[in-house]
This record gives structure tokens, C-alpha cells and sequence, in this order.
């Protein structure tokens, strides 16, 4: 292969306007010179060498992207939007699942320090040690580390993400509009700022209607199981829930199962509502209700803070909240009259 020292020699010229040619600078070269330089390259076949542009600007045109569940459908678009809007901007995408491991998070995390990549989008709720000293590093520039989806400020740095507390009071005036007064909840784990959140809204809501006395609430963890679980629970009560919101699809899935199981209709006999809008929810039977989540637009959002943090754009923790929408399918209908 062809080396800058060819080029060079072929073009007549330094290699150090060979370099200046390849880096795009502007106002430098003039036009006869670029243009033979490029014909240069062209004729030999030359290709800069990056690691080595790397050694020198100290750079590796590398984003570190964790995530706690990579077989969480969830994830699906919000890495789909972060490795396209990545690539828009010539970075290369280092994913790692955590499994909701804080060990595994800390190693992933200690890549920064190596600087074996440039920046970091975690996208669980905590920040873990090596983040938090590399963050200390950094002070007082705000650290090239940005969480997706969840939010707390207690973390120190940027965010993308939507009203958790919001979105889920919308959710339960919804349901309340219905007719229905006694509604089932099913949590995600209440360790997440984001499940806090979103309970916030729904105590918000109860209480706003006069029903929370009314209000009958377990805890899941985000799985198809904890939803069914869930579901057993709320469906043996004395007088059961007319109406159940999951904290996510997922476990709405679990209850739509599980009201199968045992008879219920929905939603004649019960209304069920989600969260996030997977693509799979469109297709359960019949169609999810859900609050639908800009997933996409999640991880577009957190590489265009992270590089305007690279790029000095960005110098404090901002916090940047996206639309949601309340999506109406089939799942949820009118309070049956007894």
C-alpha cells in the first residue's frame, strides 16, 4: 500500500501538505495544489492511516454505548438512532451489555480513562465509580458522558429523555376519562429514577380524580414475567382492578396473557395501558395501548449532546426532554356497567 511519503513525492509536494489535503483544511492549500495532491492519492491508492491520526490528536472517533438489557426490545431503536446518527458524524459505536451488572458497568467505564474511546452514553440509571472519577477529571468541564432515558440530577450530567412523570399522569387521566376507578399498577423496579418517576405521576393523577384510596399497585421488574405475576396478584383481589397500567409493554404483555388464561376480555372486562411502544405492541391482541417514547430520537439526541461536549459546544449538565405520545389502540375501552 501506498504510504504519505509516495503521495508526497508524487505530487511534488511536503508531506505535510499531503496531511493538510487529507484533514480537509481549508484556506491553506491552494487549488492546483489540492487537486494534485488528490489526483496523487487517486493514482496510488492511498489511504490515511487513522490509528495513527489517532496517536496524534489523541482521539479515536470511538462512542462508549452501555446498556443494562441488549435483549430488551426497548433498546432496539434507541441504539439504532445512536449508531446512525454516530455514523452521520464518522464515529464508530462500542456497545456494551451490562446485564444490569455494576461491575460490568465499572469495566466498561474504565475505557474512558484509557481513552480507548471519547466519550460515553450509558443508558441505565447509575453512574458508576470510574464514570463518576473521570467526571471528577474533567471538573470543572462537563464530562463527555451523557445518560439516555432516565434523568436525575443527583448524577451531575447531561441527559436525554421524556416527562416519565407526565407521561404516566396522562396515562391514568386517560383511563379515569373511561370510567374506570379502581386501577391496577404494576411498577418497574423503584431503584430507577425513571419508575419513581412515573409512579409520581400516577399518585398525581389518583390523587387529582379522588380515587387513590382505590388504587392497588405491585412492583415488577420490565419482564413478560413480572407482568403475569403482576397480573395473578391484581386479578385475585377481592374486587379487582377494572383497569391495569405496566410501567412498560413488556409486562403489559404478561397481563394481556394472563387475563387470556383466566377468562377476562379485553377490554370488556379490564383495560390494560403500556409503556415505551416496542414495535410489538401494535401487534399483540388486540393492539396495545401504550405512551409512546421518540426511541430513535433518544439516541440521535444523546450523540448530538455527547459531540457538542467533545467539541467545547456544551460546558454544563444539560437536560434535554423529548415529546412522548399516548397511542390509543385496542386494549382499552368504557368501565363495563354492572
Amino acid at each position: 500500500m501506498a504510504n504519505i511519503y509516495e503521495v508526497a513525492k508524487r505530487a511534488a509536494v511536503s508531506t505535510a501538505t499531503v496531511s493538510r489535503v487529507m484533514s480537509g483544511q481549508k484556506n491553506v492549500v491552494s487549488a492546483a495544489t489540492r487537486r494534485r495532491v488528490l489526483r496523487a492519492v487517486e493514482q496510488l491508492g492511498y489511504t490515511p492511516n487513522s490509528a495513527a491520526k489517532n496517536l496524534r490528536t489523541l482521539k479515536t472517533r470511538k462512542l462508549l454505548v452501555t446498556v443494562p438489557d441488549i435483549a430488551n426490545p426497548f433498546f432496539a431503536l434507541i441504539l439504532q438512532g445512536i449508531e446512525d446518527a454516530a455514523q452521520r458524524e464518522g464515529y464508530a459505536v462500542l456497545l456494551g451489555d451490562t446485564q444490569h451488572d455494576p461491575e460490568r458497568e465499572d469495566r466498561y467505564a474504565q475505557m474512558l480513562r484509557r481513552k480507548e474511546a471519547d466519550g460515553l452514553i450509558f443508558l441505565g440509571h447509575r453512574l458508576p465509580p470510574e464514570a463518576e472519577q473521570f467526571a471528577a477529571a474533567c471538573a470543572p468541564k462537563c464530562p463527555a458522558i451523557v445518560n439516555g432515558c432516565e434523568f436525575s440530577p443527583q448524577l451531575g450530567v447531561p441527559s436525554v429523555h421524556i416527562d416519565n412523570t407526565k407521561a404516566a399522569h396522562e396515562a391514568m387521566d386517560y383511563l379515569y376519562s373511561l370510567g374506570h376507578r379502581r386501577i391496577g399498577v404494576i411498577t418497574g423496579p423503584l431503584v430507577s429514577p425513571l419508575s419513581r418517576d412515573r409512579l409520581r405521576g400516577v399518585m398525581a393523577a389518583a390523587k387529582a380524580s379522588g380515587f387513590q384510596d382505590r388504587l392497588i399497585t405491585v412492583n415488577g421488574d420490565f419482564s413478560i414475567g413480572s407482568g403475569v405475576t403482576g397480573a395473578e396478584r391484581l386479578l385475585q383481589a377481592r374486587v379487582p382492578p377494572t383497569a391495569i397500567f405496566c410501567f412498560n409493554d413488556e409486562m403489559a404483555m404478561g397481563v394481556i396473557e394472563t387475563a387470556r388464561r383466566r377468562g377476562v376480555r379485553i377490554p370488556d372486562h379490564l383495560s390494560v395501558v403500556g409503556f415505551d411502544d416496542i414495535r410489538f405492541s401494535r401487534h399483540t391482541d388486540p393492539p396495545l395501548t401504550t405512551v409512546a417514547q421518540p426511541m430513535r430520537e433518544i439516541g440521535e439526541g444523546c450523540v448530538r449532546l455527547l459531540l457538542e461536549i467533545l467539541q467545547g459546544q456544551t460546558v454544563d449538565p444539560v437536560s434535554i426532554t423529548l415529546q412522548h405520545e399516548l397511542t390509543i389502540r385496542g386494549t382499552t375501552g368504557p368501565v363495563r356497567k354492572t
